[in-house]
């Protein structure tokens, strides 16, 4: 049922199937360029993003730094779109990768495209198999996730994530981290299901001018989605940040009253998310946790491995910032002043 009538909520409750369609359904399509990769000598990967698609970057320098010993750069695509330098690897030794919903934003494939022509080996992953972006590549992994009509990314997101985890897994030809990715739709539901409902509950932050979203390692990315999110939907001033970051400074601008969502999912960076949110609650600030503890404002799943986390751990602060912009009155499906398909130069 959907309560709000909108393709944002639609498109919410629909990840758990888009995500299963990618990693069970299409899972032949992954593990053909992850054998591939698998035979590559690399050094390093570069990735060219824009928007929610920088925050699943984010998320892959964790998961290839941690799975496969890969440092991952982020590409700045305005070297070669603007100032008419190489923002490419060279002679085949680092992986260029490319993440974008739309495969329409020039500056993004001019960055693709560059390092194809210098001999480095690419992909793209991409909601649209037949875009400018995906014609650039020498490997398309097609996220499957069906037409999004809302402009805030929901279902594009998780799938470029489950995307970026199937490649790993391939990569490292792994039957353990299979099963695991398997099992992901299920968690993602689950986490849905209890966001919803317990949304109400956390109401009275709606009209917060300033939100905070913490989160560390894996789930850095989680906190910067959440925090783009809450900014598309409602027109607050929300900012992500990772909590080691946040103790060096910005702290200090914490008001007594600000929410502060804290992904802390189960893994080697919980404690310390933990003990930010501790500091944060004695400045006076309002914590809403996001975690595997049954207290949590939003619950997740116990059993989810943190290198799947953010994939689930997203969902909750998808529907708290789609809750707080109908308690604000806002355009749910089309933000003012935003449109779906950005073309950058």
């Amino acid at each position: 049922m959907n309560a709000t009538g909108t393709h944002l909520e639609d498109e919410i409750r629909e990840q758990p199937d888009a995500i299963a369609r990618l990693v069970v359904e299409h899972e032949a399509e992954v593990a053909r360029i992850g054998a591939a990769v698998r035979g590559l000598d690399l050094r390093y990967v570069l990735i060219a993003a824009r928007g929610s698609s920088d925050n699943a970057a984010r998320y892959a320098q964790y998961l290839f730094g941690d799975r496969l010993g890969l440092p991952v750069a982020l590409a700045a695509p305005s070297l070669e779109s603007l100032y008419g330098a190489r923002a490419v690897p060279r002679h085949g030794e680092g992986l260029a990768l490319a993440i974008s919903q739309s495969g329409r934003s020039p500056d993004i494939v001019a960055v693709l495209a560059a390092a194809r022509a210098a001999g480095a080996p690419t992909i793209a992953i991409t909601n649209a198999g037949d875009s400018p972006l995906a014609r650039a590549a020498d490997f398309v992994v097609e996220l499957h996730a069906g037409p999004e009509r809302s402009i805030a990314a929901t279902k594009t997101y998780t799938t470029s994530l489950a995307a970026l985890a199937a490649l790993v897994a391939e990569v490292r030809d792994d039957d353990v981290d299979r099963t695991a990715l398997w099992r992901v739709p299920a968690l993602v539901r689950e986490a849905l299901d209890a966001a919803l409902a317990r949304i109400d509950g956390l109401d009275r932050h709606a009209a917060a001018a300033h939100v905070l979203a913490v989160g560390r390692g894996y789930n850095f990315a989680t906190a910067m989605e959440v925090a783009l999110k809450v900014r598309e939907l409602t027109g607050a001033v929300a900012e992500g940040f990772s909590s080691a970051d946040l103790m060096h400074g910005p702290i200090a601008a914490t008001a007594a009253g600000t929410p502060a969502i804290v992904v802390a999912a189960a893994g080697k960076a919980q404690a310390s998310i933990l003990e930010t949110s501790r500091v944060l609650r004695e400045r006076g600030a309002e914590p809403i946790l996001i975690s595997p503890d049954p207290s949590a404002d939003l619950p997740l799943p116990a059993d989810v491995p943190e290198w799947l986390s953010p994939i689930v751990a997203v969902v909750p602060g998808q529907v708290l910032a789609m809750r707080h912009a109908v308690l604000r009155g806002g355009e749910i499906d089309a933000p003012p002043g935003l449109s779906k398909v950005t073309e950058t130069y």
